[in-house]
């Protein structure tokens, strides 16, 4: 049985077509499931990360969780904004997202590091693309949406990826 809700349940006076609204919860929908899998992902991170690095990894790990946090909850709303339902729960997430199976075992930090730059790569291309599929749908503020949460991922990868790096 699926967990997800599809298509515009309620009524919205944004003035998009209605048709347009449902393809654009649709991207919106499978972006959520995408943030909220890598949100608990990195929080899997921060809570068993160790090593010589454990500290600065650890509040990177909690600093990287919390912008996923709010780029979840603007595609939530942008969601519901358009008179869809947010797909957010755990179950539906895990159920829909495009997110690779994180490595439970990864201990060192940087087989952490290694894993969540994959992952963050992952949501912040796909939300890159979303840019593209919604302005062509015509929702240019939607794009706009996925444009802040594509330069916040790809500002978090630098920061990871510099570990990694030298």
């Amino acid at each position: 049985m699926s967990t997800a809700t599809t298509g515009v349940h309620f009524t919205s006076s944004v003035k998009l077509p209605e048709d347009t609204k449902s393809k654009v919860i649709e991207i919106l929908n499978a972006r959520l499931a995408d943030t909220v899998d890598l949100k608990t992902q990195v929080k899997h991170a921060h809570w068993n990360v160790k090593g010589i690095q454990f500290f600065q990894l650890h509040e990177l790990f909690d600093s990287i969780a919390a912008h996923l946090e709010d780029h979840s909850d603007l595609i939530a709303e942008r969601v519901t904004q358009l008179g869809g339902v947010a797909n957010g729960t755990a179950r539906q997430a895990a159920a829909s997202s495009s997110i690779k199976e994180y490595d439970v075992h990864a201990v060192k930090g940087e087989d952490h590091v290694k894993a969540l730059v994959q992952r963050l790569a992952t949501l912040a291309n796909a939300a890159r693309a979303a840019i593209d599929e919604t302005d062509r749908l015509g929702d240019k503020a939607t794009a706009d949406l996925f444009t802040e949460v594509t330069r916040g991922a790809d500002k978090d990868l630098w920061f990871l990826e510099a570990h990694l790096q030298a």
